[in-house]
């Protein structure tokens, strides 16, 4: 297969004003398929700068480190019309712009999208990321992902007896709210191929959270059953869970019959499956704390490397519980060309694989505003509105 070089999204200029995780972790990922994206930060900087430990040499964190590969960085104080001005300049000849300020922030400053952006930049996409949307009876208030979690139900499903409910132990609705901001920006671009104009799109945690409910709010729509804790169990499925294995704990899934009597055989329970508590899924899923103990009776003492693999060999879905320096030590891993790996960097690449226009992790995450006098001087400014702009705050320069 011929390939293009530059990645698909080459030639797409992206203006990034959010911070923190959704937003920066979408544009991330514009920019490793192509797209040039300037970061725009508050002259406090995105807050996941601080976020740690750990740090790396320069002072910044970890987590921000994680989200903002390959993108240049200017910092604006956006409430000074000096600021602005330099926005739109930045915004003349831009495809994209995605902010996750609180609603109503960029119109105070007049630069709202039915306000000013869409008449001035007919062809760009606005890509607003809230927690909840403009309006309604939470619009306009702040979210974070704990705290949607909370509110949208996932942390009721999420635990088990013992722990009570618990928040996913990842910033989950942050991070698939990337992907839906990224998801709806493309789909943009791709319709104003079609019309020549940009919209507004927007990507909020809440809708993103609500959308996570899957099977859970479709159980509840068809049986008015509240969905319990089950911890690693699915609640449509058995045996779809963790057990305890010799020298550890692994997962296994099963999907149909054949799987299962494949299971069977593997554990040496050939009859497993004419056991009338277990001779359907609907059945197993009634007699699942049964059928857990006679699974792990039957890999008391078998070790989960070796077992997995057997399981895996013969059609059946399995895996050791990894943790995450093992997941990340994996031969497989390191197969996909999953960590990105630079002198002075190391992180994780986009997932997304596009063999015919293949995408490329950029450079490490900029320092602070540390591009901010070569995007001046492309933007036309002078060396004596360069050192204004510094010297009002309007355009602080790197920190020292």
């Amino acid at each position: 297969m011929s390939t293009t070089a530059g990645g698909a999204l080459k030639g797409v200029k992206v203006v990034d004003l959010t911070r923190v995780l959704a937003g920066p972790l979408c544009t991330q990922m514009l920019a490793d398929h192509g797209a040039q994206v300037i970061k725009v930060e508050p002259p406090s900087g995105d807050e996941t700068r601080s976020l740690g430990p750990p740090f790396d040499g320069d002072g910044d964190a970890a987590y921000f480190l994680a989200l903002n590969r390959g993108k240049q960085a200017i910092s604006l104080d956006l409430s000074r019309p000096e600021a602005q001005e330099v926005l739109h300049r930045l915004l003349a000849d831009a495809d994209v712009l995605v902010e996750n300020f609180l609603p109503g922030t960029l119109e105070r400053w007049g630069l709202g999208y039915e306000q000013t952006l869409a008449e001035r930049y007919p062809r760009l996409v606005h890509c607003s990321i809230t927690g909840f949307g403009n309006d309604g009876p939470l619009g306009g208030l702040p979210g974070y992902d704990a705290v949607l979690q909370a509110l949208c139900g996932l942390m009721s499903i999420n635990g088990d007896e013992c722990s009570g409910t618990t928040r996913v132990g990842m910033p989950i609705v942050d991070h698939l709210t990337g992907y839906v901001a990224m998801s709806s920006i493309l789909m943009a671009l791709l319709a104003r191929q079609a019309s020549g104009r940009g919209q507004r799109v927007e990507a909020t945690l809440y809708d993103t959270a609500l959308s996570l409910l899957l099977p859970h709010a479709s159980n509840w729509f068809a049986s008015k059953d509240s969905p319990r804790l089950l911890g690693s169990a699915h609640p449509n499925i058995a045996p779809y869970d963790k057990f305890k294995a010799h020298d550890g704990e692994l997962f296994i899934g099963i999907l149909n019959d054949a799987q299962f009597r494949r299971l069977g055989a593997c554990l040496g329970l050939e009859n497993l499956l004419d056991d009338e508590r277990f001779a359907s899924n609907s059945l197993r899923v009634v007699n699942r704390a049964a059928l857990k103990a006679v699974i792990e009776g039957a890999i008391a003492d078998r070790d989960c490397e070796p077992l997995c693999e057997a399981l895996m060999r013969s059609g059946v879905p399995a895996g050791v519980v990894n943790s995450v320096p093992q997941a990340l030590a994996h031969a497989h891993c390191e197969h996909r060309d999953i960590v990105v790996r630079r002198s002075n960097y190391t992180g994780l690449r986009s997932p997304m694989r596009l063999l015919g226009t293949p995408g490329s992790p950029g450079v490490r995450p900029p320092g602070f505003a540390q591009d901010t006098e070569a995007i001046l001087v492309d933007l036309g400014y002078s060396e004596n509105d360069r050192q204004r702009l510094r010297e009002t705050g309007a355009a602080p320069g790197p920190r020292t």
